[in-house]
């Protein structure tokens, strides 16, 4: 055999160092920029779902479904909540729920990945949810079933038809997926026997060479197979490839072809890698170097003098991206740590405030506003560790739903409250409408407002009929306050009357003329008669028009006025120079009545505005204020009673004496 047909043996692609294979730790590094969808609503969530299933892109529905399924159940529970239904989750959902919120958390696989073992954990996490997601789909009413009047029911029954869509598209792609490596197995093992038979058979080296050529063509064309298959499978065409350069007499024109054509590819190759070594997301650089060392074995040998040189060159490259890899993921393992600090700080403070007693309204809305911003804020913290990070959100999520089943158990007993203030404030309407045209104004008033501070000691009612039953309240005290203050306007105006009556008495006085002293006396008693009969003047000409009267009546009268029986018992007992005084005490009797009545309207006013400034801004301070003011005026009101008492059995004991 002449030298330029000796077989030339060919590189052995089998001694290459082997790629690192993805771990499963690997597989839950962030690869794909996670959505935040919190901010939509449920019916936003569905229409997603919904348009992602129409384009019927199956790698964007797995790379998004998970995440959309998880914001829609927190959701729904949110609102649920709020709109005071008490969540009821099966086992099943509850299951569903679980194993969407570990694959939403985790990092997305593609369905075309490499044949690694990461595709193969990423296939069993999705056929677990899918196992569970096919129970939970047994929940959703089929044809003649009755529809729940529930809002949030039927929008979690359309979701999960939906979702139950996904997954039989899903399920299906990847069955069909992995029957497709199936076939190419079995279509890469009839080119090995093919090429088995070409390499114990070359025969005409012209036949020979394209035909190994060709051979070389579909198996690149053929695409992967399962992952289980694949080492045992490339060994043997290796071993073939290598068998065929060693017993073939290929001449020396076409072997360094072959070679500067696979020398060139594998630069190529070298190229793309260097530039992953230099990219900045080391997850990403990773998993692209483990497609490029399956395109390497794809090629076959290089002459020997570029041979180790170029496999240096690209191990060199592989390596710079390894070591990037193992690094951010040792980072990755101090990030962790001190976001499983910040979310354990997180569940203790909701610990406490589940713990508190809470009465009252007002301070649930505050605690619950609290959880709100905490919930926030956890969702800004990083993932823990792979074996803390659902161990911490459990005992978050635990803490939550203790807090908001006190919350849901107290508005629960909150509203039989709310319903007995309800039947306590319907009494005092229909006590207080009772009264309306009582003409009692004292008694009646003290009534009503001891009403109003019965009111104002009763709890809430809800908030729907907060303002209808106050509103009704009100228009009874109103109505009784408006007629008592009608009366009174009414008697202010026959005060006016009163007044000019008493004056023309003085002018029929001033125009008398004297008959005789048996003629004067009579018609001085008749004058005196008519003057008692009415009744009170305004106060500020009460003293003028007595003053007035008693000159027009000495003026007139004289010494008949002198010798009535009350001014005589009042000189017999006082003297004559206490005559004075005694006009002076009739005179302000008369004043002190008047300013009792003025001051037992003004107190009854008073009292009633109370009622109207419990929802005013600086109310407490005005009821204070006005409390007060009440106070020394009741008081000042009792000693103005017990003057015209006293006066009063004075006048008695003066009329009796």
């Amino acid at each position: 055999m002449s030298e330029d047909l000796k077989p030339i043996a060919p590189e052995a692609e089998n001694s290459l160092e082997q790629p690192a294979v993805m771990t499963p730790e690997a597989e839950s590094a962030p690869v794909e920029e996670v959505i935040d969808y919190s901010n939509k609503g449920l019916k936003e969530l569905v229409d997603l779902f919904q348009e992602l299933l129409d384009k019927g892109d199956v790698q964007q529905l797995y790379k998004y479904a998970e995440g959309i399924k998880a914001a829609f159940y927190k959701t729904l529970k949110k609102e649920k909540i709020a709109a005071g239904f008490q969540p009821v989750v099966t086992a099943v959902a509850q299951q569903a729920e679980q194993a969407g919120q570990a694959v939403a958390e985790t990092v997305v696989i593609a369905a075309d990945a490499v044949e690694t073992a990461a595709e193969a954990a990423v296939d069993a996490v999705d056929a677990a949810v899918a196992e569970a997601e096919a129970a939970a789909m047994a929940e959703v009413p089929q044809e003649g079933e009755e529809v729940s009047a529930n809002p949030f029911a039927e929008l979690e029954r359309g979701f999960k038809d939906l979702y139950g869509q996904y997954k039989t598209v899903r399920v299906k792609y990847v069955q069909e997926l992995n029957a497709k490596k199936e076939e190419n197995y079995e279509v890469k093992s009839k080119i090995i026997d093919e090429l088995k038979v070409l390499v114990d058979n070359p025969g005409d080296l012209g036949t020979a060479y394209p035909a190994f050529r060709e051979l070389q063509n579909r198996w690149r064309a053929a695409g992967a197979v399962p992952p289980t298959k694949a080492k045992d499978l490339y060994e043997t065409y290796s071993h073939y490839v290598e068998s065929f350069y060693d017993y073939v007499k290929i001449n020396r024109e076409l072997r360094d072809l072959d070679f500067k054509k696979n020398l060139e590819a594998k630069e190529k190759l070298c190229e793309r890698a260097e530039a992953l070594a230099d990219s900045d997301n080391a997850v990403a650089a990773f998993r692209e170097i483990q497609k490029l060392h399956e395109e390497w074995k794809e090629y076959g040998p290089v002459d020997k003098a570029h041979r180790e040189t170029i496999w240096e060159r690209f191990k060199a490259a592989t390596s710079v991206v390894n070591k990037k890899h193992q690094a951010y993921f040792e980072s990755q393992k101090g990030n962790q740590q001190q976001n499983l600090e910040a979310k354990t700080a997180l569940c203790e403070k909701v610990e406490e405030i589940a713990e508190r007693e809470v009465k009252d309204s007002n301070t649930w809305n505050a605690l619950s506003k609290e959880i709100e911003n905490i919930q926030k804020e956890w969702r800004t913290i990083g993932f823990a560790s792979k074996k803390d990070n659902q161990k911490i959100y459990e005992r978050f999520r635990a803490a939550c739903d203790k807090f908001y089943a006190s919350k849901r158990d107290f508005y629960s007993g909150f509203k039989d409250q709310m319903q007995e203030n309800m039947d306590k404030k319907i009494a005092l309407c229909e006590q207080a409408e009772a009264v309306i045209n009582s003409t009692e104004w004292k008694k009646t008033s003290d009534y009503l407002i001891n009403l109003q501070k019965q009111w104002k000691e009763i709890g809430p009612v809800s908030r729907k009929k907060s303002e209808q039953i106050w509103k009704r309240f009100r228009a009874a005290c109103d109505a009784f306050f408006e007629n008592r203050d009608k009366h009174f306007s009414d008697q202010d105006s026959r005060y006016d009357d009163n007044l000019a009556a008493k004056n023309a008495i003085i002018e029929e006085i001033n125009a008398y003329k004297s008959a005789g002293a048996e003629a004067d006396k009579e018609a001085l008693a008749a004058f005196q008669a008519r003057w008692n009969e009415i009744g009170f003047v305004p106060l500020k000409e009460k003293a003028n028009v007595q003053s007035a009267y008693n000159k027009a009546v000495s003026d007139v009268f004289g010494a008949v006025a002198e010798s009535s029986d009350r001014v005589s018992r009042f000189k017999k007992r006082y003297g004559e120079q206490h005559q004075k005084a005694y006009t002076k005490v009739v005179t302000e009797k008369d004043r002190l009545i008047q300013k009792f009545l003025k001051m037992e309207q003004d107190i009854a006013t008073w009292e009633n505005n109370m009622g109207f400034f419990a929802k005013s801004k600086n109310a407490d301070k005005l009821l204070a204020d006005l409390s007060s003011k009440i106070e020394v005026a009741k008081q000042e009101l009792a000693d103005l009673e017990k003057k015209i008492k006293s006066m009063d059995e004075k006048d008695s004991e003066q009329e009796n004496g």
